[in-house]
C-alpha cells in the first residue's frame, strides 16, 4: 500500500531535505529532513519478517525500514509548508492516529498534517505537475528584532519594475542563467506559470514563483538578479537579457536560503 504525506519544516537546523549517507551511515553533524522522517516512520511502521511477524531486531547499521520519497529536494535553510512524500507499507494506516504519533516523535521544527492512501503508480516527484515557492525579505535600512532570519535589503526597490522583470520569466524557457554550476541535472527547460511580487505591511517583500519544475538554486538566483536590477537601477529588460544569455555569469548572486519556502506541490 502506498501513502502520500504532507510535511512542514523549518530548514535552518538541517543540511537540506535529502538524506546524507557515508558508507551506509548518516554523516555526523548533518541532520536532514528525510533522515528525521524515516526514523519516525521506522518507529511506527515495522516490516514483517519471513515468518509474518513484525521484526524488532536492531542493528548498528543505519536502518531504513521505510523509505520516504520526496516531491523535490530543498537546500539547507529552506522551509516547507507543503512538501509531499510517499512511502509504502504492508498494512493499512489509521490517519488520525498516525499523524498524532508522528508529530509526537518528530522534532519540534518538523510536522505532518495530512495523510492519504494513493495508487501504486503515484510518485511524489514524478507525478507532480507544479511547485509553488515563496521568497520573503525585508526592505528597510534598519533592523528589527522581529525580522528573524529574513534577509534585509537596505536600498529602496521599485515593486512595479520588479514585476515587469518577473514577467519576462513566464512561460517555457531555458533557465541555464539561473542554474547553479554545481547541479548535475542536464535538463535546463522549465515552465513558469506564476511570477509575482508585492510589498506587505512591515516592509516585507513577497515573491511568489510557480512552475512545473525548478533547477538547483533557481529561485534564489532569480531573486538575486532582481536585486541586482534594483540595486543598480537597471531597466526591467535586463532580466530578459540575462534569460536569453543562458549564461550563469550574467545573472545575479544566489541569495540566502532563509526566507525561501516551498508552499505547495500540485498533482493531477
Amino acid at each position: 500500500m502506498r501513502y502520500a504525506l504532507r510535511v512542514q519544516y523549518i530548514g535552518k537546523n538541517y543540511a537540506g531535505s535529502q538524506l546524507q549517507l557515508e558508507n551506509g551511515e548518516p554523516i555526523d553533524g548533518l541532520p536532514t529532513i528525510q533522515g528525521e522522517l524515516e526514523k519516525a516512520l521506522g518507529t511506527l511502521i515495522r516490516k514483517k519478517d519471513v515468518n509474518g511477524e513484525k521484526s524488532l531486531k536492531s542493528s548498528k547499521r543505519y536502518s531504513r525500514p521505510v523509505k520516504a520519497i520526496f516531491s523535490g529536494r530543498t537546500d539547507r535553510g529552506v522551509n516547507s509548508k507543503g512538501q509531499i512524500i510517499h512511502f509504502d507499507v504492508e498494512e493499512p494506516i489509521v490517519a488520525s492516529k498516525f499523524l498524532y504519533q508522528m508529530n509526537e516523535i518528530l522534532p519540534d521544527d518538523i510536522s505532518v498534517d495530512e495523510l492519504r492512501e494513493v495508487e501504486e503508480r503515484f510518485h511524489a516527484q514524478k507525478s507532480a505537475v507544479s511547485r509553488h515557492y515563496r521568497f520573503e525579505f525585508i526592505n528597510r535600512r534598519c533592523k528589527n528584532a522581529f525580522d528573524g532570519d529574513l534577509m534585509r535589503v537596505k536600498f529602496p526597490i521599485d515593486i512595479e519594475r520588479m514585476q515587469k522583470s518577473l514577467n519576462y520569466l513566464l512561460g517555457e524557457h531555458d533557465f541555464s542563467s539561473f542554474k547553479s554550476s554545481g547541479t548535475l541535472n542536464p535538463s535546463k527547460v522549465c515552465t513558469l506559470t506564476r511570477a509575482e511580487c508585492c510589498k506587505t505591511e512591515g516592509d516585507k517583500v513577497v515573491i511568489d514563483i510557480e512552475g512545473n519544475r525548478f533547477l538547483y538554486n533557481m529561485v534564489r538566483t532569480i531573486v538575486g538578479t532582481l536585486l541586482e536590477i534594483e540595486g543598480h537601477n537597471l531597466p526591467a529588460e535586463h532580466m530578459k537579457d540575462v534569460l536569453e544569455a543562458k549564461d550563469r555569469t550574467k545573472a545575479g548572486q544566489t541569495v540566502s536560503p532563509y526566507g525561501l519556502t516551498l508552499l505547495e506541490v500540485t498533482y493531477k
